[in-house]
């Protein structure tokens, strides 16, 4: 057995991995399958280059509003991306002065804690 930690959207599993021999039919593999938890969506093409600065999600919700695009000059404490939770309604805002490099979420897109929401320079 192999001990493994797989980290999915910001959420880090521990899991137990046996490998087997090659006697051992491949149709084993699948019946493991349904514990790991599902993929990640794909994340939508950004908008440009990818910035240093990365803002990420306080908390799990859902995005509600963008109010910044790719390229426009933000200032510190500006509200960039709105994320609903047990509904309320909760402003991420920019930690510092710099401009928006590219936007990783939609509206409407499920993010978890940690889960980067856009980059800035």
């Amino acid at each position: 057995m192999k001990n493994l930690r797989i980290t999915v959207n910001g959420t880090a599993y521990d899991v137990q991995v046996e490998e087997l021999g090659g006697d051992i039919a491949p149709a084993a593999a699948p019946a493991a399958a349904p514990a790991a938890a599902p993929a990640p969506k794909a994340a939508p093409a950004a908008s440009g280059n990818e910035g240093a600065v990365k803002v990420t999600a306080p908390m799990p919700g859902t995005v509600v509003r963008i109010e910044v695009n790719a390229g426009d000059a933000v200032k510190a404490g500006q509200d960039l991306i709105f994320i609903e939770a047990m509904k309320m309604e909760t402003p991420v805002k920019a930690a510092q002065d710099g401009t928006v490099a590219s936007i990783a979420v939609q509206k409407g897109e499920a993010v978890e804690t940690g889960k980067v929401l856009l980059t800035m320079n």
